[in-house]
């Protein structure tokens, strides 16, 4: 090490005067220190991703439990109506971004009735569109429909749309974002019958045109 820290001309460390030693000294204490603060923040840094892959789970599934979340006012859904609505995962992360944003469909039946539907499919999740011309849910991935209600209509699902809880609170309309929409959710209107879309007859084509 002293070999390193030996000024121009000198042979050791040993040979230096007081002031040299000193001055060699306090060189080498510096740079330990500066090696050792580096390598604690690399440490750091490296931490950070492995803790939250291994902690991540608990704490998501401690913050998802019994999450309420506000949607948006109450008035910005009139009656009538069905719109989308968008909130933050209650089991999203600081890291999580623009993925962390969930999306709903909200539809105000009466003044203070709602149903508020999950955005997926219940055949294999891909987000439905909803088209108040036909007052139709729509999946564009497989084809399947659901009436406004929510209850299946047509196509591969075998189960009406996932609703979540909600409840209004002052004005705001807030849902159970902690329930996540799986096979043992209720579905929306699951008592009644599954009905297919009967296509449309010429003679109700010719009526809609003369219109």
């Amino acid at each position: 090490m002293s070999e390193f820290l030996k000024y121009p001309g000198e042979s050791s460390n040993d040979a230096l005067p007081p002031e040299g030693k000193a001055a060699a000294h306090t060189r080498r204490a510096f740079l330990f220190k500066l090696a050792v603060g580096m390598n604690a923040v690399v440490g750091a840094v490296l931490a950070v991703p492995l803790f939250g892959y291994l902690l991540g789970p608990a704490a998501k599934k401690k913050s998802a439990a019994g999450t309420w979340i506000s949607i948006g006012d109450v008035a910005d859904f009139p009656v009538g109506e069905t719109r989308l609505a968008e909130f933050r995962s209650p089991v999203a992360t600081f890291d999580d971004g623009e993925t962390a944003k969930v999306s709903c469909w909200v539809r105000r039946v009466s003044a203070q009735k709602f149903q508020v539907f999950a955005i997926n499919c219940a055949h294999l999740g891909c987000p439905v569109r909803w088209f108040s011309e036909s007052k139709l849910f729509l999946c564009p991935c497989h084809g399947g429909a659901y009436y406004e209600d929510g209850s299946r209509a047509s196509g591969p699902p075998e189960r009406g749309l996932f609703e979540y809880r909600y409840k209004i609170a002052g004005n705001s309309l807030v849902i159970h974002a902690g329930d996540m929409p799986t096979l043992a959710t209720q579905a929306s209107c699951k008592d009644k019958p599954l009905v297919q879309i009967a296509p449309p007859t010429p003679e109700t084509r010719s009526t809609t045109w003369e219109g």
